[in-house]
């Protein structure tokens, strides 16, 4: 079983906890926050012998041999880095890291410990994401696609009042293309490759990052557009463009409505399975990959999946220059 500790004490760290215990790969054994109190609070609905810390290096120093960290977005690499350094898995919630240089140097220092990093993008890892990747075409057939997912978020009323939360702070390396544009951007490029080129027109808020924004990933033949927002809702669905129809998704970050559209005005509904947890499947695929560490064709799996990783990371810091939209992390 996976020893498991936790960072971060908010709504998607129990979703995760639950999924993981739920897949029977996992035991949650320790609980990190700035408060002890506040880690007790969150490890006290969870059976077992659970132990808490206040401080990163006690916490580092119990018995877990991986970590969850689902802090505010800046805090990932420091604490990754942390972790990795003690000689633990590090699942980091997405985005995983600010820019590319993070990224570049996280993944060496886990391969120098020999240890795992995964990126917690859960929608690639849905059952539901692999049939849809199964279904489509090569990159030949593809004319384009339209891919959204906006959500007004109720800590903007905290930025209309003047103030600057973790979310929506450029010290916290946040916004809405960091939140929720990483998802359609996974997607894409899990679906179509590296784009030859990328843009990104935002509308900024107070505080300086993007709140609502319009990406254009430009490919060799045919453009993604991808919108994305925190600052109001969207009822969009996605759309794939194939030489013979339009494939529709209900949504992108987590799919379980599709239907293909011909040309000839016939439909196919495509049968989907949905879990209750989306991250039970990440979960498993996470558990399969550092239970069998020395599996080859797992190995190559996990390299593809830091390879694509490494390609969002990408994309993300190129929108975000392109918006002109600069993090603390970007200065250092």
């Amino acid at each position: 079983m996976i020893k498991l500790g936790i960072i971060g004490t908010n709504w998607i760290t129990d979703q995760f906890v639950e999924a993981a215990l739920e897949s029977k790969k996992y035991h949650l054994k320790a609980v990190y926050s700035r408060e002890l109190e506040t880690a007790k609070k969150f490890g006290e609905k969870y059976a077992g012998k659970i132990e808490y810390a206040d401080d990163l290096t006690t916490f580092f120093n119990l018995a877990i041999d991986t970590v969850y960290i689902a802090s505010p977005n800046s805090l990932h690499f420091p604490q990754a880095k942390q972790a990795v350094l003690a000689g633990k898995n590090v699942i980091v919630e997405k985005p995983a890291f600010s820019n590319p240089t993070e990224f570049e140097e996280l993944v060496h220092l886990a391969n120098q410990k020999r240890v795992f990093f995964f990126e917690a993008a859960r929608n690639i890892h849905e059952e539901s994401f692999k049939a849809i990747t199964n279904r489509l075409p090569d990159n030949d057939h593809i004319i384009g696609a339209d891919l959204s997912f906006m959500k007004y978020s109720s800590r903007y009323d905290l930025v209309l009042a003047g103030e600057e939360p973790n979310i929506f702070s450029p010290h916290f390396s946040g916004g809405a293309v960091m939140d929720l544009g990483v998802y359609p951007i996974y997607a894409a490029i899990a679906w179509f490759g590296m784009p030859r080129e990328s843009h990104y027109f935002s509308q900024k808020i107070a505080t300086d990052v993007d709140g609502i924004g319009f990406a254009i990933l430009r490919y060799e033949t045919f453009d993604v557009s991808i919108r994305t927002g925190k600052i109001s809702d969207s009822y969009q669905k996605s759309e794939i463009y194939l030489d013979e129809g339009t494939l529709v998704l209900n949504a992108i970050n987590s799919i379980n409505q599709a239907a293909f559209h011909r040309h000839d005005k016939s439909v196919e509904e495509i049968s989907l399975q949905s879990l209750e947890n989306p991250m039970i499947e990440e979960a498993l695929d996470f558990a399969k990959i550092m239970n069998h560490p020395k599996d080859v064709e797992l190995g190559e799996l996990y390299q593809e999946w830091v390879e694509l990783a490494r390609n969002v990371n990408q994309v993300l810091y190129d929108l975000r220059k392109s918006a002109g939209i600069v993090f603390d992390a970007d200065q250092k």
